[in-house]
């Protein structure tokens, strides 16, 4: 059986009609950057998850990184963060010359823990990222009354979360700024790099929208230091079709983890830990993360590869233990969860697109190996 980690392929047959012909449309117009399936774009995101105003840029990685130079972060501030997520998060913080901070994660959510963010405030702290991790909104909440106790602007990581809700409102629309990734694998995806920047403020909107086209206010007229951070016509009409779809495709999502969760369930949880959703959120499941306790992570992996079975593991290092970040003067044991977890936890196949027969092989697969 022939099973993709995530099936783009199938997805792109489902609505390929449409995306052709959207596709075909810029390609008449020679619209390519700025094209009217830009603003079409940014207005439909808005409307789903609730913002009030949406930017479309080049990659969830200049999301953040737009959304930190919005907020004015330079160098010498510092901006908590969790040790356990993709680089970018930290990479932005770092760039910008600020010091990330880190906070260590919830074993239950794997999101940062908001009863340690306090102890990591200091004069220099000017904002908190959380992350919400594999598809699931952090404590969103918690985060935003320690926020605004001290005074300190709150970007959502939303990268893997687009679609998601936390006590029924959506992600990306649950802090000062929220941002989020279209790479192709993401639960929304286009068919390159792309991202988006959410807000509600009107004057912080207008500068997100000068700093993502080089700080422009209007032609050649600069205001601020930017970048080029436009998402392009072609993947804002590809984004516009898929996002017609998109509300299907998470209860689909929802269907495929209930399956996995209840088929994975019976399995000895000091084996092997299922993701756990609280009941005041939803998951978009960016990934469907399992742990194998007290390592034995390897040979369960290199055993599924054997019965054709593709994993992934998010994330084997935590971004203390970076060699780019070793500056930061962090050792192992600094935060024991994050490192835990990455030793323990890896990816099982997913998409909305996932068959009835290759999730009940990969099922079946798994429990074997698992005995």
């Amino acid at each position: 059986m022939d099973i993709q980690f995530i099936n783009l392929k199938a997805q792109y047959k489902a609505y390929k009609s449409e995306i052709d012909t959207a596709i075909a449309e810029v390609l008449d117009s020679s619209a390519y950057i700025m094209g009217p399936s830009v603003g079409a774009l940014e207005s439909d995101l808005s409307a789903f998850c609730g913002a009030r105003y949406t930017r479309a840029v080049s990659s969830g990685t200049d999301a953040l990184l737009i959304a930190l130079m919005a907020l004015g972060i330079q160098r010498g501030d510092e901006v908590i963060t969790t040790p356990f997520t993709f680089i970018a998060t930290a990479e932005m913080i770092a760039l910008l010359g600020a010091k990330p901070v880190f906070v260590d994660i919830d074993e239950a959510t794997y999101n940062i823990d908001p009863a340690k963010i306090e102890s990591a405030i200091t004069p220099r702290t000017k904002a908190i990222i959380p992350v919400s991790l594999y598809g699931l909104p952090a404590d969103m909440d918690a985060i935003n009354a320690i926020a605004k106790a001290h005074n300190l602007a709150v970007i959502e990581d939303a990268c893997q979360s687009f679609g998601a809700t936390y006590k029924n409102r959506y992600s990306c629309n649950l802090s000062h700024i929220g941002v989020t990734s279209f790479f192709p694998s993401k639960p929304l995806g286009c068919y390159g790099d792309g991202g988006a920047v959410f807000c509600n403020d009107e004057e912080l909107d207008s500068k997100i929208g000068s700093i993502l086209n080089h700080g422009q206010i209007g032609r050649y007229i600069h205001k601020y230091i930017g970048l080029n951070g436009r998402l392009d016509s072609i993947q804002c009409a590809v984004l516009g079709v898929k996002l017609k779809h998109f509300r299907e495709e998470i209860v689909k999502r929802e269907e495929i983890a209930r399956i996995y969760t209840d088929n994975l369930c019976h399995l000895n949880s000091k084996t092997l830990i299922l993701p756990t959703i609280p009941q005041d959120r939803t998951s978009v499941y960016a990934q469907y993360s399992v742990r194998v306790c007290g390592g034995g992570r390897e040979a369960v992996l290199e055993a599924l590869q054997a019965r054709g079975v593709p994993t992934a593991v998010h994330y084997p290092l935590p971004l203390h233990l970076q060699e780019s970040l070793a500056y930061l003067g962090y050792v192992k044991g600094d935060f024991p969860v994050s490192e835990k977890v990455a030793n323990e936890i890896f990816s099982l196949p997913f998409s909305a697109f996932l068959s009835d027969q290759e999730q009940g092989y990969i099922i079946e697969s798994l429990r074997a190996v698992l005995g």
